[in-house]
């Protein structure tokens, strides 16, 4: 089982990007250009490494290889994205390693291509690439191609190499576990083993709503692989296991004024074999609620005018400033309720959060929620 903390130091340990694996500092697909470029190199690797895997590292500074670290991001439905707009599309999987140096909430991005050894091209126009686009690697850089040259000199041996020397063992287990046991030690830490070989750590504060036990600020890791599989500072979690299976219900606490309630988002359950394998899958279960019209479309107006008074760098009263703390949840309950323009707003808004860093976090969660929603769809 490949260990993808060792693995991303030695896919470092190549300086300079090729044509196997590129790195970022970070990447964003919320915007046509950062999607555009990221379905690129997601192209060119799976084009110029028809036989083996490529990589892309999300969170490493280029020049100096130093590891900073990105949000966790959490997109089990990245796979929706690559098929709607590349031709034969490769199975990309997007994942978040832990690293004991980062600040609580940041991982190093890790996404891997598998090539399915056919020639993957654009299936619409995206930003300013157009339909039918190839492209692949020249070095570290992805280039469109138009006369589409057959790989001879494959990367198959050394990316091999490389992972043959990511593997896991006993000793990166236990540190991992003892890692996250101290990391997390305000956070009630927890383990269990699986199969006799497989450890999973989970970490929250525990809360009790209507009877039914709840973890927020959740911490869960895949030790052997060094994988988080979930984090959310906000959202509530139920989680359930068995000998076989561990299963994560995720919760989002929507509402207007001061009703608000728990609605279960997705699950997503680990399934554990004896062959030492495991697979992860996961379904949205959110049903959106539904509102009077006539109340949407009062919170609506009243949201753009505050991002109005945003964008005119105008002072806002006390009220006001409360209000901003809902802007990017009644955004997102209007957006679900037909107010199809109101995403366009807290968009918009994005620029304008970032100086209030605890509604920015609340318009982050609310854009994960709404990446899962449009994935699903």
């Amino acid at each position: 089982m490949l260990n993808k903390r060792l693995l991303i130091k030695n896919l470092l340990a190549h300086n300079d990007e090729n044509s196997f694996y590129d790195k970022k500092r970070q990447i964003d697909i919320s915007f046509k250009e950062g999607k555009a470029k990221f379905l690129k190199h997601v192209c060119a690797l799976s084009n110029s490494n028809p036989k083996n895997n490529a990589y892309i590292v999300i969170g490493v500074e280029d020049t100096n290889n130093q590891i900073l670290g990105v949000d966790f991001f959490d997109d089990s439905k990245i796979q929706n994205l690559i098929n709607a707009y590349l031709t034969q599309p490769p199975i990309v999987q997007y994942e978040n390693i832990s690293f004991p140096h980062l600040p609580e909430g940041k991982v190093v991005g890790l996404v891997t291509i598998r090539a399915t050894g056919s020639l993957t091209s654009l299936k619409k126009n995206i930003w300013k690439y157009t339909k039918n686009t190839v492209f692949f690697r020249e070095g570290s850089t992805s280039m469109p191609r138009t006369d589409y040259p057959t790989i001879t000199h494959t990367n198959l041996e050394i990316v091999e190499a490389i992972e043959a020397h990511s593997q896991n063992n006993m000793e990166q287990t236990l540190d991992g576990v003892f890692d996250f046991l101290k990391t997390r030690k305000d956070f009630n830490p927890q383990y269990k083993v699986f199969k006799e070989y497989f450890v999973v750590c989970w970490a929250g504060q525990k809360k009790i709503i209507q009877d039914q036990l709840f973890y927020s600020r959740v911490d869960i890791e895949l030790i052997n692989e060094q994988v988080r599989l979930f984090y959310s500072a906000l959202d509530e979690v139920a989680i359930q296991f068995n000998e076989h299976s561990f299963k994560i219900t995720e919760f989002i606490n929507l509402g207007l004024q001061a009703s608000f309630k728990h609605y279960p988002l997705e699950e997503t359950t680990i399934y554990f074999s004896e062959q030492g394998n495991y697979s992860i899958n996961s379904h949205l279960i959110f049903e959106p609620p539904q509102y009077d019209k006539k109340v949407l479309h009062h919170i609506y107006n009243a949201n753009n005018v505050l991002l109005e008074k945003l964008q005119q760098a105008q002072n806002l009263t006390k009220q006001e400033l409360l209000d901003l703390k809902n802007l990017p949840a009644t955004y997102l309950i209007c957006y679900l309720n037909g107010f199809t323009e109101a995403i366009n707003k807290l968009t918009n808004a994005k620029v304008y959060l970032k100086n209030n860093p605890e509604v920015y976090l609340l318009y982050k969660q609310t854009m994960r929620i709404l990446r899962k929603v449009q994935y699903s769809s």
